[in-house]
């Protein structure tokens, strides 16, 4: 080796020392013993009970899901433009999502779920002609995207939150070539959270499986292969808790209850709480359950001025809930986490009405 390749290496190699040496430190760690989450080794929630039902363990949580929103189509992108600017603006999202984290945190929402292709900003939607994807066609990441996620996931640790990142969206996983794009880029997101380091961050692997999916390995009978690839990706021993989700009032299958750390479950449909309770009871029966910690993160059914609702129903279950609200018609700006642009504020009165009841519930 001559003189200017043994400098090159010596280089290399104190830059990689350095860069691991002066990697920001990371103050949160989740994880799951049975049935109860544990943030620092610490229960959620820790002591706390509610009108006789335990607390302690439970991850209350919120859709969020568009946080890095972007949308790549020319033709689309007019239709999330600010009423101030009359343009869309990607990193203001991102940057108004982050402020607001405190405040959501002061409350007791511990968690929230975000998806790197998002989520219908219309609520519900058939067609989505708009591109929302942190992935190119063969399943690389996006910088732009990944820059705007670390923001959140950064301000998350600092805070003690614990976000579930979903990685795949029905209605735009097709915008990935084929399936090995699809497994490149669940690889190269699992490399990339490792990468920074994160210890707080829960995966869901795509938002509802059994719904309108083009790939095969995100449907149902497969998914959990891609359950399995996360879990096999270790660095210093640790590796990311997994889960994947199905639609509303659906009970997961068998593969994805063996392969998953934790359980999620949507309550879109749902209209009678006592309907939760079953589902609950439903999945726990499920072959392969192993008593697996249960999460609702979505649904979108209020009520919380009654005694029994979706909320109060799932916790009386022994099941976390996840928040799922949405701008609808000719509701204002302030209304929803799902619709775009978005106030990421808790300023419409369903928003004050979840925010004050998981607050009572929590005794944050």
């Amino acid at each position: 080796m001559n003189h200017k390749s043994l400098g090159f290496f010596c280089c290399f190699y104190l830059f990689s020392a350095l860069s691991a040496f002066t990697q920001t430190p990371r103050n949160t760690v989740v994880s799951i013993s049975s049935d109860k989450f544990y943030i620092n080794n610490e229960l959620t929630y820790s002591g706390r009970s509610w009108k006789g039902n335990p607390i302690q363990g439970l991850l209350m949580n919120s859709r969020m899901v568009q946080g890095v929103f972007d949308d790549l189509n020319p033709e689309t992108v007019k239709n999330w433009m600010y009423s101030d600017t009359k343009e869309w603006d990607a990193d203001r999202n991102t940057d108004e999502f982050v402020s607001h984290m405190a405040a959501w945190k002061s409350y007791g929402l511990l968690s929230f779920t975000i998806n790197l292709q998002g989520g219908s900003p219309y609520g519900y939607s058939q067609s989505q002609p708009w591109i929302n994807s942190a992935y190119t066609e063969s399943g690389e990441l996006r910088p732009a995207y990944f820059d705007r996620l670390e923001r959140i996931l950064d301000r998350a640790d600092e805070l003690g939150m614990v976000p579930i990142v979903g990685l795949f969206y029905f209605g735009q996983d097709e915008n990935l070539a084929d399936e090995k794009a699809v497994i490149n880029a669940v690889s190269e997101v699992i490399d990339w959270l490792h990468s920074k380091d994160y210890k707080n961050v829960l995966i869901e692997v795509n938002n509802e499986c059994n719904i309108r999916y083009d790939h095969a390995i995100l449907q149902p009978e497969r998914v959990h292969e891609l359950i399995e690839l996360v879990k096999s990706k270790e660095k210093n021993g640790y590796r990311f808790l997994v889960s994947t989700s199905y639609g509303g009032g659906a009970v997961p299958k068998e593969n994805v209850v063996k392969a998953s750390d934790y359980i999620l479950l949507h309550g879109n449909g749902v209209k009678d709480p006592n309907k939760i309770i079953e589902q609950v009871e439903a999945t726990r029966n499920v072959n392969g359950y192993r008593n697996q910690p249960i999460v609702y993160n979505e649904d979108d059914h209020f009520n919380f001025d009654q005694d029994l609702n979706n909320f109060t129903a799932a916790i009386s279950a022994y099941a976390s809930w996840g928040y799922f609200d949405y701008r609808m018609k000719d509701e204002g700006f302030e209304e929803g986490y799902q619709s775009v642009p978005v106030d990421w504020g808790i300023n419409s009165e369903r928003k004050k009405s979840f925010f004050e009841l998981m607050k009572e519930i929590t005794g944050y």
